[in-house]
């Protein structure tokens, strides 16, 4: 079992950055891929970026390439999501994924989800 308590989430002009952080419980932390989604209101969840629990490799969504960097750190049970140059269509909930056995972009591999952090880019 898998607990998943995301923070770092807020209102941003665009333009700006935030990191969100992702606090795993659970001594199989460093077993499972990671990732990180993402849903705007009236839409549905979409990928936003993953990590590989072997050779930590990332993927990210197109959307947020060159602007989102995905990193981990077993030691500390806890995923992270910088966000940069944020735009305002990058307004969601943004949700931490745990349990996958491979960086997957289909939420339905992942068996953990944190509750969510609001993350907000104003103009």
């Amino acid at each position: 079992q898998v607990q998943l308590v995301e923070s770092g989430g807020g209102l941003v002009q665009a333009g700006g950055s935030l990191r969100l952080s992702c606090a795993a419980s659970g001594r199989t932390f460093g077993s499972y891929a990671m990732g990180w989604f993402r849903q705007a209101p009236g839409k549905e969840r979409e990928f936003v970026a993953a990590i590989s629990w072997i050779g930590f490799r990332t993927y990210y969504a197109d959307s947020v390439r060159g602007r989102f960097t995905i990193s981990r750190d077993n030691a500390k049970n806890t995923v992270y999501l910088q966000m940069n140059s944020l735009k305002l269509e990058d307004t969601a909930v943004y949700y931490c994924a745990s349990g996958a056995s491979f960086a997957a972009t289909d939420p339905s591999e992942y068996n953990y989800w944190g509750q969510g952090t609001q993350v907000t880019v104003s103009s």
